[in-house]
């Protein structure tokens, strides 16, 4: 028989055991219910641990915030020829007007810097020539009318039976002869540009575009060739690169090439080389023609270009030219922003050497991936502002 303190003690026993073991299941839930929970929180960073930082930017807000988005091909700062270069109008991208005969100006349409159109006259030039030309035309048109007159009476005649064919064959040669003087007669009119009273030779532009020079004065005497005006198409311009005779021999047709313009660099391609060199810079010519709408070029500005022959740029595969502002620096690291559907992201790369506001990507990126060039600070802009957001 057990006693009373005997039951005391199995009850507090068994009392422990169960405190014990509800104690150790409510410390086991714990246990597992923490990192279940760290697991749970963890898990969003978790998904997006693997993404690059991005930047998403609609093609509308890419082109009006001036971005520039650049493909890359392989070559290397060493595959590049650097050369000076100036730009030039194309041989239909400018004209010289000048006075095509001797006498006053009278009249003056056009001053410097406004637009002309093709075939729209600038000044007016009163000269004798243009009296004599006009008195030969009035001669001449009316030499033809009385060759008609005469010709469709010999005609009426002959079908008469009244005279004879050899009278009818006369006239229609003398119409003939009247009418080449006649046609001979407007062409000069038309050469000289005689005006509407026949006084005054008009002063015409052959292209559209705009007046870059204008040296007649209104009351002026000039001869004939005296230069008046010029006018220039700025969309018709095309890049002259000087090049060294080493540098010459590598560079073809087709070779691919960056111009330095104030607006950022430009692609542009060779369109051909002189086969000699210039006698006084003893260099070669090679004409570049831009691959895009040109900017705000003119005439005689100088420039940079760097041409990539692709002979060359064999021997650097897997190297990269862009400009300097394509890469920049973000955390310490370097990194340029490339194309995306949805925008740019960024890509870590590794950059060697540097000059003429060129820097060489060594790795980092392939041939043909697209990146941002000129505006690329903007990105990274845009990217502090998103990484800003998201602390907030």
């Amino acid at each position: 028989m057990i006693s009373m303190d005997g039951k005391t003690l199995l009850t507090a026993v068994a009392a422990s055991s169960l405190l014990a073991a509800g104690g150790g299941a409510l410390v086991g839930k714990a246990l597992f219910a923490g990192p279940a929970r760290q697991a749970s929180a963890a898990k969003p960073e978790d998904d997006h641990a693997d993404e690059k930082p991005r930047v998403d930017m609609p093609p509308e807000r890419i082109a009006a915030d001036g971005v520039q988005v650049l493909v890359l091909a392989d070559g290397g700062l060493d595959a590049a020829v650097p050369a000076q270069a100036t730009v030039v109008a194309m041989p239909h991208g400018a004209a010289i007007l000048a006075a095509r005969a001797d006498g006053a100006i009278t009249r003056i349409n056009k001053r410097l810097g406004d637009p002309v159109a093709a075939g729209e006259a600038v000044a007016m030039i009163e000269s004798r020539d243009a009296s004599a030309i006009s008195a030969e035309r009035a001669a001449a048109a009316a030499k033809a009318l009385a060759a008609r007159q005469a010709l469709a009476r010999e005609r009426t005649l002959f079908e008469a039976r009244i005279t004879a064919r050899q009278d009818l064959e006369a006239a229609r040669a003398e119409a003939a002869i009247a009418e080449a003087e006649l046609r001979r007669a407007n062409s000069a009119v038309a050469a000289a540009g005689v005006g509407g009273d026949g006084r005054g030779l008009l002063v015409t532009s052959p292209i559209s575009g705009r007046i870059t020079a204008a040296s007649a004065t209104l009351g002026a005497y000039v001869t004939a060739g005296s230069e008046l005006f010029r006018v220039a198409d700025p969309g018709r311009v095309e890049i002259q690169a000087a090049l060294p005779a080493a540098d010459a021999r590598r560079v073809r047709p087709g070779d691919p090439a960056v111009v330095e313009t104030a607006d950022g660099p430009v692609t542009a391609s060779v369109r051909g080389v002189t086969p000699g060199l210039d006698a006084e810079s003893r260099s070669a010519t090679a004409v570049l023609v831009l691959n895009g709408p040109a900017p705000a070029l003119a005439p005689g500005q100088a420039l940079r270009a760097r041409i990539t022959p692709r002979d060359g740029a064999v021997a650097v595969r897997g190297r990269f030219v862009a400009p300097e502002e394509a890469v920049q620096s973000i955390n310490g690291a370097d990194v340029v922003f490339v194309r995306t559907r949805n925008g740019f992201e960024t890509r870590p790369v590794r950059v060697g050497r540097r000059g003429a506001g060129q820097v060489e990507i060594v790795s980092g990126v392939r041939a043909g991936e697209r990146i941002a060039g000129k505006g690329a600070f903007l990105l990274k802009a845009e990217l502090g502002k998103g990484e800003a957001r998201h602390e907030d």
